[in-house]
């Protein structure tokens, strides 16, 4: 049975959720760099591998924001989004009209067998439980590359002290179960993929993996 999801949909009432979409809608000048050079990196990664006719799938999509930016990675791609939260799926339909948003949970995921040409999940593996159940899901739906993202410790929750956050809890970020620094985040993976090729612009580490068979 999949184990239940740390997020639900009480994540879009929850501080921390606040925080999150921020960085997107009111990033400022220093933040509005930081998430452009994050999604250039990704785009680069996964670039070679995108044509049109590919099909995409973005796990975790929260209210969209993200889905926004990998729409425009390929043209005449097919993406398709999900996420648990029922109000985040909503907000993400309304954000991108031509997508297709679905709600489910990563441990489950509604697709049959390698019928994605890639799968992107960025900034979801440090709130799970389960990251080696959700990983064997990403694995098992994709035929061809996952693009995986984590925030990038200690660096992290150093410049979240640097700027006067979460200090209690020595800058963890509310939500952040799984902390992992580059090497610690391509041994996680290590029993699911191989690491085609990484990224790590400042604060997170981007991985470009190969499913393992």
């Amino acid at each position: 049975m999949p184990v239940a999801p740390v997020f639900d949909d009480a994540i879009a009432d929850d501080p921390s959720y606040a925080e999150f979409t921020g960085k997107y809608e009111r990033p400022g000048r220093i933040g509005g760099w930081l998430v452009d050079r994050f999604f250039a990196a990704g785009r680069r990664l996964l670039a070679p591998h995108l044509h049109a006719g590919v099909q995409i799938l973005e796990v975790g999509c929260g209210a969209g924001h993200s889905t926004r930016r990998i729409a425009g990675w390929a043209d005449g791609a097919t993406l398709v989004a999900s996420d648990i939260g029922a109000s985040l799926v909503r907000s993400a339909r309304l954000r991108n009209p031509g997508v297709g948003v679905l709600r489910q949970s990563v441990y489950s995921l509604a697709h049959p067998d390698r019928c994605f040409d890639a799968v992107v999940m960025l900034e979801v593996l440090e709130h799970l439980e389960q990251p080696q159940q959700a990983l064997a899901e990403l694995r098992r739906v994709c035929r061809g590359h996952v693009l995986l993202s984590v925030p990038r410790e200690p660096l992290w929750r150093a410049l979240n002290m640097a700027r006067g956050k979460y200090w209690s809890a020595f800058g963890n970020t509310p939500g952040h179960i799984q902390h992992w620094s580059t090497p610690g985040l391509v041994a996680e993976v290590s029993n699911h993929f191989r690491v085609v090729a990484q990224a790590t612009p400042v604060p997170w580490t981007l991985l470009l993996l190969a499913p393992r068979r």
